[in-house]
């Protein structure tokens, strides 16, 4: 099979205050693994909904096998072959892995009951397609992100879908699950189906796409095969500028100790944990999935609370029984899951950006609306958050615009021991430069950063120090300039091997 199984012409959405896509063109062959990457607000969410019929373009044409369609909405789009696998994946976790993949498709018998006979082997055998064996039967919400991503695609073969989208689909994956993805994408491909990739990850699309295209503001910079692309050109197509370091890591002078944990334990998801933090310092948490850490990070928060243990701020003990009494211990926990647990996405971004110490901008009872409007406008410039207004719903927003004002929330509060758990999931290497700008900034001021990253990139760039957990144990702790600071060591470590230093 060749030719382009679908096309994009010349195509400009619009909405209030901004253009969304400016003449953009993108078409897509069968058989190719496309790679789609731009910095947040560069148009890709637009152009995702433009050709599966959630929006319709302002101007130019939706093509498929060469025939103008114009989609009334996403039914549309899915009668001529074009499913998209979203990075919040559309999973009824209640429900069986038959039913989530014949949800609102099912499948009846002659007395006009549900043929789950017919529609469990039509799930079973989908699945084992793509080397995923299981029991139709099963609650989807036992299984891992992996398998949950797995039904998704899942559902486009059982619509027999000619153009698979795959926004960020390794953003909640480990190692082996987003491995045991590019598998079956690559499978896919072997049978023609077109496939849109869409990623931050940057050497993703050097192992897994074809060909790369680069958005920036809504227009087409560039389409290449990834082959004659490097890392530093994708980049500079990106951001319209070269960036040299991308982990600028600050030098601060490290202060006295600021938390302190002891034992801390709660069963079934870490145990006896026990490290120091300093002012001024960055503290990586590294390991695979399921290791513990965004659980331990809960517990200090007391969103969950520990079982037992010890935590001190300032060298005194303090008993943080909820997330309010660690607000009042000048601890901020800026959460991996920013769209349930960060944001209030029904609300403008000026209400977001403010919530956490609304207390502070009161006149007596009152709140008070010109100093709320003025703190909002200062961090929307402060954060360089792209949005026409303040006014604007963060629902609306892109995922890194979304993070900044998760950030924002947090850092006009007088905090001195920021949580940062996945803090550039999801967003581009501009957005995240600014990202660990601001964490410079905390540091710089004397405050006290717990990092969680599964980008050991990330982690090996930023932090002072890192300590390895495997399955809810410390596995080990490396100091930056010890010979033991490395991606080798560290990944030594979580996978059950020891470090010493």
């Amino acid at each position: 099979m060749d030719g382009n199984v679908i096309e994009l012409k010349n195509v400009t959405k619009r909405f209030p205050g901004v253009v969304a896509l400016d003449d953009m063109s993108l078409s897509l062959r069968c058989g190719e693994i496309r790679g789609l990457i731009g910095e947040n607000g560069a148009g890709k969410s637009t152009l995702i909904k433009i050709l599966t019929g959630v929006y319709q373009p302002d101007e130019g044409e939706l093509l498929r096998d060469g025939q103008a369609y114009s989609f009334k909405g996403p039914a549309d789009a899915k009668a001529v072959g074009i499913a998209c696998v979203y990075q919040e994946l559309n999973i009824v976790k209640e429900l069986s892995i038959t039913d989530n993949m014949f949800l609102g498709n099912y499948i009846k018998n002659k007395t006009g009951l549900l043929d789950y006979k017919t529609m469990n082997q039509k799930t079973e055998e989908i699945m084992a397609s793509m080397n995923q064996p299981i029991e139709a039967g099963e609650i989807t919400g036992n299984l891992g992100m992996g398998q949950q991503q797995m039904i998704e695609i899942g559902k486009a073969i059982l619509l027999d879908a000619q153009v698979l989208i795959l926004d960020e689909p390794t953003s909640s994956l480990g190692e082996k699950e987003a491995e045991e993805l590019f598998r079956t994408v690559r499978l896919l491909k072997e049978k023609g189906l077109a496939i849109l990739f869409v990623s931050h990850k940057l050497e993703e699309i050097f192992e897994l796409c074809d060909d790369v295209t680069v958005m920036r503001d809504g227009k087409h910079i560039v389409t290449s095969p990834s082959a004659e692309m490097t890392k530093d050109s994708l980049i500079e197509y990106m951001v319209g500028r070269s960036l040299d370091n991308l982990y600028p890591k600050g030098k601060v002078k490290q202060g006295d100790v600021a938390l302190e944990v002891k034992n801390l334990t709660r069963i079934g998801e870490y145990y006896n944990i026990n490290f120091k933090a300093h002012r001024g310092e960055i503290v990586g948490f590294a390991g695979l999935v399921g290791a513990g850490r965004t659980e331990l990070m809960r517990g200090i928060f007391a969103a969950d609370l520990p079982d037992s243990g010890e935590i001190y701020i300032n060298g005194e003990k303090r008993n943080i029984t909820s997330p309010k009494a660690a607000i009042d211990n000048k601890i901020a926990f800026l959460t991996e899951d920013r769209k349930q647990q960060g944001l209030v996405l029904t609300e403008t971004i000026e209400k977001n950006l403010t919530l956490v110490n609304i207390d502070q901008l009161k006149t007596g009872v009152f709140i008070n609306t010109p100093m709320i409007k003025q703190q909002a406008a200062e961090l929307v410039e402060r954060l360089r958050i792209r949005t026409p207004t303040p006014e604007k719903l963060v629902g609306e927003l892109s995922g890194g615009n979304q993070q900044k004002v998760v950030i924002g929330k947090w850092v006009v509060t007088d905090a001195e021991i920021y949580i940062f758990d996945e803090p550039t999931r999801g967003i581009d290497v501009g957005a995240k430069i600014e990202v660990y700008n601001v964490i410079n900034e905390l540091v710089s001021q004397g405050k006290c950063v717990l990092l969680i990253s599964s980008e050991l990139q990330e982690i090996l760039g930023m932090c002072d120090r890192v300590i390895v957990m495997r399955e809810g144990y410390q596995k080990g702790e490396v100091k930056r300039g010890s010979d033991y600071f490395d991606q080798e060591s560290i990944m030594k470590a979580a996978w059950g091997g020891d470090i010493y230093e």
